[in-house]
């Protein structure tokens, strides 16, 4: 059986919300299955032709562009696989908000927002098998695999542009919760230090704090403490560094439970043996304005493991 499949000339024409994109970003996200080399090739090679002219591969659409892509051939390996019907139906039941433009997912922890780094999917890949019509479905913004909690996922690029104005603009507010250890002092109300990223000797990425990195402050409140042991904390991003939260707890000398790359192996080994086999750091709230002047609040609570932890440090606090 041949494992190649031929597709003739296609015309893709640039429908209203969609201009604006670089040619390749705008093939890439269309012509799903086909290797990025291919694309890249085409458009080198000046194949792809807009209006019935050549154009660069910088070139960035127009609405009612007409874009002429030639035939090629493809691999059936390259299709993505479908993915198993349980992660998908896991998916499908965290979603805790959805319209024609929007969604918004408790994203569990484990499970990356994205593929790549030797992951064959991601979210982003499980929701274009699950919402199949949404043609433009993108990530909004991303969090850490291991974090989990509230996720937004635009079906529209004209959502996308809207959500991505609104954080540029400091108009998404985004809550955290965390278990770190020790006694949070209330008066430690934020954390204003710059953050680099690094790569060490394993080619793991990393970030510190370090003079000659980007501004970063995150704001902390106490939501509840256990004697002197953990603290529940509320965290606010007012910038979005890549671990920020994450560094920004450990600098101020409370690492948070579970943390491989930031955390304190033998706190986090303690909430372990209390069931809590995951990062403790959990977006739970978020608060945007929706294109028609509508102001969206939403909550999510974590998993049941966080809650079970939860409990038994409340059972064993003293009080204070």
């Amino acid at each position: 059986m041949d494992s190649q499949a031929a597709t003739g000339v296609q015309l893709l024409e640039v429908s209203a919300g969609l201009e604006g994109q670089r040619i390749d970003n705008f093939l890439l996200a269309r012509l799903k299955g086909v290797p990025k080399t291919m694309i890249y090739r085409i458009l080198r090679k000046g194949e792809v032709r807009v209006n019935k002219g050549r154009i660069k591969p910088d070139y960035r659409i127009k609405e009612g562009d007409i874009v002429r892509v030639p035939p090629m051939r493809m691999t059936q390996a390259d299709e993505p696989k479908p993915l198993a019907q349980g992660l998908l139906e896991r998916l499908e039941a965290a979603i805790v908000y959805e319209d024609k433009g929007l969604i918004v997912l408790n994203k569990p922890a484990g499970i990356a927002v994205h593929g790549g780094s030797g992951l064959n999917y991601g979210v982003i890949e499980a929701f274009r098998q699950m919402r199949p019509l949404c043609k433009e479905i993108e990530l909004v913004h991303r969090l850490d695999r291991d974090t989990s909690g509230l996720l937004m996922i635009a079906k529209k690029r004209s959502m996308l542009r809207h959500l991505h104005e609104a954080l540029r603009a400091d108009g998404v507010d985004k809550r955290y919760m965390a278990l770190v250890r020790g006694r949070w002092p209330a008066s430690r109300k934020q954390v204003d230090a710059p953050l680099q990223k690094s790569n060490v000797r394993s080619g793991e990425r990393m970030v510190e704090v370090n003079p000659e990195g980007k501004e970063a402050l995150t704001l902390f409140k106490v939501i509840r403490r256990f004697s002197d042991y953990a603290t529940l904390i509320e965290a606010s991003p007012i910038t979005g560094r890549t671990h920020q939260i994450r560094v920004h707890a450990l600098y101020a000398g409370h690492a948070i439970a579970g943390d491989t790359k930031y955390g304190d192996e033998s706190f986090s080994k303690e909430v372990r043996e209390m069931g809590g086999k995951r990062l403790f750091l959990h977006a739970c709230d978020l608060k945007f304005t929706l294109p028609d002047g509508e102001v969206l609040a939403v909550h999510a609570d974590p998993d049941v493991q966080w809650q079970g932890v939860i409990t038994q440090l409340v059972d064993g606090d003293s009080g204070v």
